[in-house]
């Protein structure tokens, strides 16, 4: 693929993620007057279980969509997955650039947050994710912009320590919610008919 066609589809690729994350920030901003009208902050509030449900579906939505920009966008198995991985950390960033600039939140990259529910609620500091996305954006780029003749070559060992690090990373996000559920095993999932967060009340990180 020509470089400048590289860079278009590049250019393109942001805009849309860029786009999704503003949609993201807008729906969170209508959820906050809902249910944080003093300001988000932990413990977290009940949600109802239907609502739960359908912010789970909004998740895995978004995530289908950004696989699908992947898989258009780029022209071999890699260049799509590291597309999907470029669109999904703009989008990411994105949406925290529009959080502050609408809202002013967060205070600052140390203020704690929701970052996702599947498969169970993730909770981190804001820098946390961001720092994610900058390097999610540089190994991406990286691999997206390579001559298509010599391109970027991943053997199983990579892919391995690629694997087990995001999987770390996840855990590590998942790891007080799982640990405050263990006693009880009552993690909150699609078939939950109790409120989203009814064992988070009085957490708080």
């Amino acid at each position: 693929m020509h470089h400048l066609q590289k860079n278009k589809i590049t250019l393109w690729v942001t805009m849309f993620a860029i786009a999704m994350g503003l949609l993201e920030c807008a729906v969170v901003i209508y959820l906050r007057e809902l249910y944080y009208k003093d300001g988000f902050q932990f413990p977290l509030r009940t949600m109802p279980a239907f609502l739960g449900k359908v912010e789970v579906w909004r998740e895995a939505a978004t995530i289908l969509m950004l696989i699908s920009t992947g898989i258009l966008a780029g022209n071999s198995k890699l260049n799509r997955f590291a597309y999907f991985v470029y669109s999904f950390a703009i989008w990411d960033l994105f949406y925290y650039i529009f959080l502050y600039i609408f809202i002013g939140w967060p205070q600052s990259l140390s203020t704690w947050d929701i970052l996702f529910l599947i498969p169970a609620p993730w909770i981190g500091p804001v820098w946390a994710p961001c720092l994610l996305c900058f390097i999610m954006i540089t190994g991406s780029l990286y691999i997206i912009h390579q001559p298509d003749e010599s391109p970027v070559k991943i053997n199983a060992i990579h892919w391995t320590l690629m694997i087990g690090g995001a999987c770390v990373c996840i855990l590590s996000f998942m790891w007080d919610y799982l640990l405050l559920q263990s006693s009880t095993l009552n993690i909150w999932n699609m078939f939950s008919s109790e409120l989203l967060f009814t064992g988070l009340q009085t957490y708080i990180p």
